[in-house]
């Protein structure tokens, strides 16, 4: 049953033809009387939740009920800039006669995701050119192209008449600093995929770097962040406001994302039903229909975030959450400091 008057301008956003209408949050402590909008922290810890809806090796989509905005907004810029990974900061070039030039390496070389758990590493102090076993990790990478003998001679393909043409990230080696070999005994420090093309070589041709992993975050550089996607959006909420059936059903059925609107055969009759409004990306397009758009009502649960987290491989997404929420506590934390701190007059 779709909520009516107060209760929709509180708790839903209502999606119409031509507009958006209660988008902004109106709950708060006596803007409608009859309801208690004060904080209540026994109240929050009742109504919040969090529901892991679908996990997988790089992903993850989880539910977070019973929060407002600011905090579900807050939550996805520290997944998208403040975890911190580790990601190659300095390149050394001792050699490189390929056609990249020297910047655009270094560059495409600082991209690639490095698998390395960045909270066995502190921060690299700042002026620090040379790096320590607890603050750096070291890659090689040192290939030189060369003709095949045995290849025949009629043959134009480059896989064929060479050796090492292409570079991939696979040929990056992790090079120990200093006791690393004790501190990381079962360390296996390598890119997160080994087939990110870094360069194309022809005979002759070599590159030869020396590359200085440190930890960072994405605030201060997008090679740092942990994620390629981290967003949210509203749960979706159709509701049909009188039955439709026959041929209306099958054109519903079709206005909206497949799974989104099923149809029952009852008493002879084929009559939509709202399946699972979850799934829909809320086009709209039942309201380019004349027959339709006054019997469905588009709408989203203000109160209630489909996060999805798309890890780049570095961290398990549940890792990425996990840290998310620390950081956010810990900066809740600070800001009860500052205010304890500061003098009552």
């Amino acid at each position: 049953m779709a909520p009516r008057g107060a209760d929709e301008m509180r708790d839903r956003v209502v999606l119409g033809e031509f507009g958006v209408r209660n988008v902004h949050t109106t709950d708060f402590p006596g803007n409608y009387p009859g309801y208690e909008d004060a904080w209540d922290q026994r109240r929050f810890e009742e109504t919040f939740r969090v529901d892991v809806i679908r996990e997988e090796e790089d992903a993850l989509e989880f539910d977070m009920v019973g929060i407002d905005a600011a905090i579900a907004n807050a939550f996805r810029r520290i997944l998208l800039a403040e975890v911190p990974t580790m990601a190659v900061e300095k390149v050394f070039v001792y050699n490189n006669t390929s056609i990249v030039q020297d910047e655009i390496l270094a560059h495409r070389l600082g991209l690639i995701p490095i698998r390395a758990d960045p909270r066995l590493f502190e921060y690299r102090n700042q002026g620090d050119q040379e790096g320590t076993e607890i603050d750096t990790l070291q890659f090689q990478l040192k290939i030189k192209c060369k003709r095949n003998p045995q290849a025949a001679k009629e043959s134009s393909d480059p896989d064929e008449l060479y050796f090492n043409h292409k570079v991939y990230s696979k040929d990056m080696t992790w090079v120990p600093l200093g006791n690393q070999t004790d501190l990381f005994p079962d360390a296996d420090f390598r890119p997160v995929h080994d087939d990110i093309l870094i360069a194309l070589l022809r005979p002759g041709q070599e590159i030869d770097v020396l590359m200085h992993c440190v930890k960072g975050i994405g605030k201060d550089h997008a090679k740092f962040s942990p994620v390629a996607t981290a967003s949210y959006r509203l749960l979706p909420e159709i509701t049909l406001l009188q039955p439709i059936e026959d041929e209306a059903a099958e054109t519903l059925q079709k206005c909206f994302s497949p799974g989104v609107i099923e149809i029952q055969n009852i008493n002879g009759k084929k009559v939509a039903r709202v399946a699972n409004a979850r799934l829909d990306t809320f086009s709209r397009e039942v309201f380019r229909h004349e027959g339709l758009k006054n019997l469905v009502r588009l709408a989203r649960v203000r109160n209630h975030y489909i996060f999805s987290v798309e890890s780049t491989g570095i961290l398990p997404p549940d890792v990425l959450v996990s840290e998310a929420i620390r950081i956010l506590m810990g900066k809740c934390q600070r800001f009860l400091n500052e205010l304890d701190s500061v003098p009552m007059e």
